[in-house]
């Protein structure tokens, strides 16, 4: 007789209940720990903060990943960088094409109560993509440093809403709705939209992209003129040249560039770079993967792209939605 196989699950699930409780922790540490990525002849901090790929308030971690969403990671990181005489400035590395709504705007405010509390500087650097949600969060920064090759902008809003109804009427399925108002089931996957519908999300996308607008214009009005950031905020994206010519960023360059200057913003002349991490072992150098979550099991790009297709509000860049 072949011997049966037990899931793994099971039997973590079985040892839970036992006694002595045995703990699994395969990838990493209890506590988010320091790790420093650039060391330095002072006792001085620089912190780098990761804000990598959709921004969510969802969890987009891995099975066995300690990390939570992108919200509680920048907070919790900021919150102990507050905390720490020695962190004399923060980075916040993007690459990122935007996110939801709201994920976006928490962010961008905690780096602003960040900024208040400790008058300490915050540089933003820019990697391959710091679009939509991502620009909203660097417009936050005291100073915005683009790479070379870096795509931005995208200043806009973008909402989701999909339509199975041709879909269900081949294949003979019929969903019936018992609803307390006309507007209840506006935007459902289950009937086309109606024009007064339209009008509706319509407003409420204006709403946020007037919000988008004034959160840029209030923190970079010394750069850029409400009017001019208006003319350009048709949610194209822009490189990094045309960018800097726009008044978007402050400059480009790479990291010892950003980092030059967030020490000059300090009033440092050497510091050493830190990163928070619960996986200490596996950050040796500031491009040895991201400050934040990391599982064998990450389905970030799957999360990332199914995230966006769910009904909501989103300061994102999504080209494929055309």
């Amino acid at each position: 007789m072949k011997k049966a196989l037990v899931p793994l699950f099971v039997i973590v699930a079985a040892l839970a209940g036992c006694s002595p409780h045995i703990h699994l922790d395969f990838l990493g540490q209890e506590k988010l720990a320091e790790i420093v990525l650039l060391p330095g002849p002072e006792a001085e901090k620089v912190l780098m903060i990761d804000i990598e790929g959709v921004i969510s308030e969802s969890a987009g971690t891995g099975l066995f990943s300690r990390e939570k969403n992108a919200v509680s990671r920048v907070y919790e990181r900021l919150e102990r960088a507050a905390l720490d005489p020695r962190v004399k400035a923060v980075i916040l590395r993007l690459d990122t094409p935007g996110g939801e709504v709201t994920a976006s705007d928490i962010i961008y405010h905690e780096v602003l109560r960040f900024k208040e509390k400790t008058h300490k500087p915050v540089v933003g650097l820019m990697m391959g993509i710091a679009a939509s949600g991502g620009y909203y969060i660097a417009s936050a920064c005291d100073v915005i440093i683009a790479h070379p090759t870096t795509l931005t902008g995208s200043i806009g809003v973008i909402s989701i809403f999909p339509n199975f109804a041709d879909l269900m009427a081949k294949v003979g399925v019929k969903v019936n709705v018992i609803k307390s108002g006309e507007a209840k089931d506006s935007g459902g996957p289950f009937r086309d939209m109606t024009a007064e519908e339209r009008k509706i999300f319509q407003a409420i996308i204006d709403e946020y992209y007037e919000d988008f607008l004034k959160a840029v214009s209030g923190n970079r009005r010394e750069r850029i003129a409400a009017a001019d950031l208006r003319a350009i905020a048709d949610g194209r994206v822009y490189t990094a040249q045309q960018a800097l010519r726009l008044k978007l960023i402050d400059g480009i360059g790479y990291f010892d560039d950003a980092f030059n200057r967030t020490l000059a913003l300090a009033g440092l002349k050497a510091a050493r770079l830190v990163g928070y991490t619960y996986y200490p072992q596996t950050k040796t150098n500031v491009y040895a993967g991201r400050l934040g979550e990391f599982s064998p099991l990450d389905q970030k790009v799957l999360e990332s792209y199914l995230a966006v297709l769910k009904t909501g509000f989103y300061y994102l860049w999504l080209p494929e939605s055309r």
